[in-house]
């Protein structure tokens, strides 16, 4: 390996000075171990080892003696984190006059005069020695004359009577960058100096090859010139004069590298979030939000979106086309709620499930696609609820107390979801299904997506929101967005009852559900970034503005009440003509799910307002008014015609 190296660095390096470095690599086996090691010791011996090189004078024949590394290493390949510390052991001889510093800077640190320079590294390209790191320059005064020698030629040069005269100098290759200060080589080459060749002031050249050769770039290299004072000898050495434990040795070792926090201590590389695929994973998906945020949009709030927590109403195929869309938008937390089983028909359009989840029988949807988002994404907080929810028009027994039991834990367990969430998606296929989540939203300030089929339209449509929530406080916001039950003037009952095969199946265009789930979840990201949330007025005349081809859109959209743009209340969408319309819905205040009386009711009365509405027919019409509504709507159908007729008599 050494020839191969050395072989390298005369031919891949051919223009570059490059030097050789020894150095240890002690790798352990636990972090334990890697804590617990004596480091003040282990750089001792290094010390030690450079001094005697230095004291029998083995440093000037091979002068790499003087540049030595400690590599310590510990790998938790389970982590991919990789602990390392450098240590560059480096002798100060110890002063013989107590408490004086060893070496002084003489001269401040100048920059090099460039012919010098271009001779030197000249010279040492064409040197055997090149990689040693260290050499005489003899003549340095004279840039023509200058001559670059190894350490070993100082009586040759003039021994100390040169040095001390500044016709030679001592040169290093300097691996420091800094202007006023030189790298670590330094001090064992002054120590050498001072301990081997007994000078008290030496000139040092500190070589920075940082250019090519052909460049006519300005040189980093620096000249400085230092005082050394009179080392110790061994003889006059005291106890507790060094670090060596004890042992009378005139010299002090130093060099452990300092973290990026500035202390002495180990760095850490952390790879596992190039090498785990988990986290691989999650640095991928959100990448190209980040890009979007980067490149588009600034202001997007990834934070916020990864947080949110969304309640899926059913997982069937508005459900699994809601995951899937949440999870593109980096969405972590989604939690599904269903009481069905994956059939034969559903895997083809509904997105999370496969040919092998139909078999015996079918395995329930909710749990299963919450195992598939997991899979598709091992970043997400996916869960599912295999669950009824309780509906108007169902009736139970009263008197049947398990009955009861059931749906009052059905209740108690969808009232803790929607609590626990921040969107709440109502994706079931039943009108009836979506009554008792639209009471809970409303009740607990949720935020409300409702989504619904026909054969080629569909709707998406967020709820209003409330001027006030369970506790009382007032929300803020415009509350004059209706809810999905707020177009209705009849209450929600049982229709599933006696349906054909037909009415069933949800029987739709195949790409209606994908485009209506992506809506909402669109939807739902502009809500989110919008200040006041789910409480946000509908942009619908600027909506229509924005549709007419005429109007100049990029001053509507600078209008636009979000960075994504606009937050519709309704969006219509009708597939037969590709065309989708924002239609605003007013909050009705007889409406069965958020009108005053039912919420008033949900909060005083509970599981009992689920109980009269599950059993009595007519409860939620009469607790409204709906029923005196079409009494009264009833009554002007009683006209007499005989009464309604013109000046001819002729009917109008």
């Amino acid at each position: 390996q050494q020839q191969e190296q050395e072989e390298h660095l005369s031919t891949s390096q051919e223009n570059v000075v490059a030097v050789r470095v020894r150095g240890e690599l002690l790798n352990v086996n636990r972090i334990e171990t890697f804590k617990a090691l004596d480091k003040a010791e282990l750089i001792k011996k290094h010390g030690r080892r450079i001094w005697d090189d230095i004291a029998s004078r083995r440093a000037e024949k091979d002068p790499t003696l003087l540049s030595r590394f400690v590599l310590l290493t510990f790998a938790d390949l389970k982590k991919h984190r990789y602990y390392h510390w450098f240590a560059f052991p480096a002798v100060v001889p110890l002063a013989e006059d107590d408490g004086a510093s060893f070496a002084v800077e003489k001269e401040p640190m100048r920059a090099v005069e460039e012919p010098l320079v271009a001779t030197v590294r000249r010279q040492l390209l064409k040197s055997d020695d090149k990689g040693d790191g260290f050499f005489i320059v003899d003549e340095c005064g004279d840039a023509d004359k200058a001559t670059v020698r190894p350490l070993a030629a100082f009586e040759q040069v003039g021994g100390r009577e040169a040095f001390e005269a500044g016709r030679a100098c001592v040169g290093f290759v300097d691996p420091s960058g800094d202007e006023k200060h030189a790298g670590w080589p330094l001090r064992n080459l002054l120590a050498l100096c001072a301990v081997a060749w007994r000078l008290e002031t030496v000139a040092v050249l500190c070589f920075r090859d940082s250019f090519p050769s052909n460049s006519d770039a300005p040189s980093n290299s620096r000249m400085l010139r230092v005082r050394l004072a009179r080392p110790k000898a061994r003889e006059e050495c005291k106890d507790g004069d060094s670090e060596q434990d004890g042992k009378n040795v005139p010299f002090k070792t130093m060099g452990w590298e300092r973290n990026a926090k500035g202390k002495l201590g180990p760095r850490l590389v952390d790879l596992k979030s190039m090498m785990d695929p988990k986290r691989l994973a999650s640095t991928s998906v959100d990448l190209n939000l980040r890009l979007m945020r980067w490149r588009i949009l600034p202001s997007l709030d990834l934070a916020t979106i990864a947080e949110t927590k969304c309640l899926l109403l059913g997982a069937g195929t508005l459900g699994c086309g809601v995951a899937r869309s949440l999870l593109g938008w980096g969405v972590r937390n989604i939690t599904l709620v269903d009481n069905g089983r994956v059939s034969y028909s559903n895997p083809v359009r509904q997105s999370l499930y496969s040919f092998a989840d139909c078999s015996k029988g079918g395995v329930f949807k909710a749990t299963a696609a919450a195992q598939q988002l997991e899979r598709i994404f091992p970043g997400t907080t996916a869960t599912g609820h295999v669950l009824s929810i309780p509906m108007p028009g169902h009736a139970v027994n009263r008197k049947d107390a398990d009955a009861v039991a059931q749906v009052r834990a059905n209740y108690d367990k969808l009232d803790e979801l929607v609590r626990a969430h921040d969107v709440v998606f109502l994706l079931t296929d039943s009108r009836e299904s979506r009554w008792l989540p639209s009471v809970l939203g409303a009740l607990h300030d949720k935020m409300v997506l409702n989504v619904a089929l026909g054969f080629d339209n569909f709707v998406v449509m967020r709820h209003g929101r409330r001027r006030d929530s369970d506790d009382g406080k007032e929300q803020g916001g415009d509350e004059s967005l209706g809810c999905y039950f707020c177009n209705d003037v009849v209450a929600p009952t049982d229709s599933l009852k006696e349906r054909t095969l037909d009415q069933q199946c949800t029987v739709t265009r195949p790409g209606l559900a994908p485009m209506a789930s992506a809506l909402a979840v669109e939807l739902m990201v502009s809500l989110l970034h919008h200040p006041q949330r789910h409480g946000a007025p509908a942009d619908l005349p600027r909506l229509q503005k924005a549709n007419d081809s005429s109007s100049n859109t990029h001053a509507d959209d600078a209008q636009a009440s979000t960075p994504l743009g606009f937050v519709p209340h309704q969006l219509r969408g009708f597939l037969s003509q590709f065309n989708i319309l924002p239609v605003l819905g007013r909050r009705f205040n007889m409406c069965t799910a958020c009108s005053e009386p039912v919420q008033q009711q949900a909060r005083e009365r509970g599981f009992d307002l689920l109980l009269d509405a599950l059993n009595t027919p007519m409860f939620l019409e009469d607790l409204t008014g709906l029923t005196t509504l079409k009494q009264a709507a009833d009554a002007m159908d009683d006209w007499d015609d005989d009464d309604i007729e013109d000046e001819d008599g002729e009917f109008f």
